[in-house]
């Protein structure tokens, strides 16, 4: 054995790995402390009543709460999730089963990828000039529509890559008793690779879940309740930029509530989502 070269590998094993350590305890550390900031500024107003009860205050009025922006979110985040799930779904085995070698299907995976490293705010802007700017008002409808297309593209890739990974075998089990192609590819495909597809949606809603910019050119903001998506309407990220600018305390206090909430439900997504990952996919 040559004690020299043994020696240098060592050497550089050990550099290696003392950077990729200090690497992760960066950033472990960073992330820790962002935790801790938004507990200890946050966690107040998660158990106060009036967080959930009562809509955002006006300026400079003391109290109020969330309630119309938590209302707000969901409505345009869930119109949003039922918008692209079946989209994604459907252009994801449609790539992995009938575009293997289709220009279609060369150009779809394309303008995807070009979507999935898009900035939001371009997405947002998007919108605006295509919608937003036609009708001459911002709209909860808009702003599904800017979630819409940040999440089909998360949504058609993770179900191309897990149903690319089924079994052939299976496939050809199911043509041999005859079942169509588009039987096959519901029945049998989708069905052996439902945890990992459903993964796919949840980190999709997780990844909508906190985007400020799209909303901004799209939904905007409203200060009272409203269930009209045909008008303005208020959401959380867009309420937590306005009141961490302001000079307001409670509006302030407010912000970190509401940065906390959203923090804690991606938190939740992306668990459940690893729960799923661990599930036998195929």
């Amino acid at each position: 054995m040559n004690i020299s070269l043994y020696k240098s590998r060592k050497r550089k094993n050990l550099i290696g790995l003392f950077l990729s350590n200090t690497a992760m305890i960066i950033g472990v550390s960073a992330l820790v402390w962002i935790l801790v900031l938004l507990f200890s500024k946050g966690l107040a107003g998660l158990f106060s009543l009036d967080f959930f009860l009562n809509k955002t205050p006006a300026a400079g009025t003391p109290g109020g709460g969330l309630a119309n922006a938590i209302i707000g979110s969901l409505m345009i985040v869930s119109l949003a999730t039922l918008v692209s799930t079946p989209i994604g779904i459907l252009a994801g085995i449609y790539l992995s089963e009938y575009g293997n070698n289709n220009a279609i299907a060369s150009i779809t995976r394309f303008v995807s990828d070009i979507m999935l490293s898009a900035p939001s705010i371009v997405i947002g802007l998007f919108v605006y000039a295509i919608y937003v700017s036609q009708v001459k008002h911002f709209s909860g409808y808009a702003g599904s529509f800017a979630l819409t297309l940040i999440a089909v593209p998360v949504i058609l890739r993770t179900t191309e890559n897990i149903l690319s990974l089924v079994p052939v075998q299976l496939r050809e089990a199911a043509f041999a008793l005859g079942a169509p192609k588009w039987k096959v590819s519901i029945k049998v495909v989708l069905r052996a690779g439902k945890s990992g597809v459903l993964t796919g949606v949840l980190l999709a809603v997780a990844r909508i879940c906190g985007e400020t910019a799209p909303l901004l050119f799209t939904a905007l903001n409203n200060q009272f309740f409203s269930s009209d998506m045909n008008k303005p309407m208020a959401n959380l990220p867009v309420v937590i930029y306005q009141f961490a600018l302001s000079p307001y305390n409670n509006w302030i206090d407010l912000a970190w509530g509401g940065a906390l909430l959203i923090t804690l439900t991606v938190l939740l997504l992306n668990i459940i989502a690893r729960v799923f990952l661990k599930e036998k996919t195929i």
